[in-house]
């Protein structure tokens, strides 16, 4: 694996793990940008940090009481609307131990201490890559590709007892979560994130817009 130089301290790998889940046709049409932050990964337990704003939020009633109800497990979901015009960070550490990588979202709100989303990509389970959100709860994620960005989409929650892990019922699950990560240009890329139903539609949407901080950290 070719070694590209990154700071005097840290370097990075290329990393094909996300071109393997789209299939190297669709990761040849992403922009070049995309492909430079999901094709490469850092080590020495360096971080990669994007800052942005929140550009749009939205939920309904529903959406509400699911975003209040998933704070008992740690709150992977966005529960204030306030959070609109705020500024916002994206932290990415790899995993060394569990193969993957720690996301850490953080979105300011209007008044009080900022809401923290933390939750573990793994590459594994019977899609190729699973998103851990605390209390033992994940979701299978399927990942696709087109000339603006990358998707993440569920294909279905569990609850992970041990070595078991447990499907989650339909009823159980909150709706169909999908996350876009949408290339902007000059160096900035939107984040989508968006929770439906298919019989209340829209439950949660939110839009927040990020820039990369280093320019050229890829070499």
């Amino acid at each position: 694996m070719k070694q590209i130089n990154f700071s005097p301290h840290h370097q990075i790998l290329r990393d094909n793990r996300f071109r393997d889940l789209v299939g190297k046709s669709a990761w040849r049409a992403l922009p070049d940008e995309v492909r430079k932050r999901f094709g490469y990964r850092l080590r020495n337990g360096a971080s990669v940090v994007y800052q942005g704003k929140v550009a749009a939020m939205h939920m309904n009633m529903v959406g509400r009481l699911i975003a209040q109800i998933t704070r008992l497990l740690g709150g992977p979901l966005p529960y204030d609307t306030s959070c609109l015009n705020q500024p916002a960070v994206v932290t990415v550490t790899e995993d060394c131990l569990g193969k993957g990588q720690f996301w850490v979202r953080q979105y300011g709100r209007a008044a009080g201490f900022p809401q923290v989303i933390r939750s573990s990509k793994r590459f594994a389970g019977p899609t190729g890559i699973e998103e851990y959100i605390g209390a033992g709860i994940g979701m299978a994620l399927r990942v696709s590709a087109d000339r603006a960005g990358i998707y993440f989409k569920s294909d279905h929650f569990f609850l992970q007892l041990g070595r078991r892990k447990l499907r989650l019922p339909a009823w159980l699950q909150p709706g169909a979560l999908t996350i876009a990560h949408i290339d902007l240009g000059q160096s900035r890329f939107l984040f989508s994130l968006k929770l439906q139903s298919r019989f209340l539609g829209n439950l949660i949407q939110q839009d927040a817009v990020f820039h990369d901080i280093q320019e050229g950290r890829y070499g």
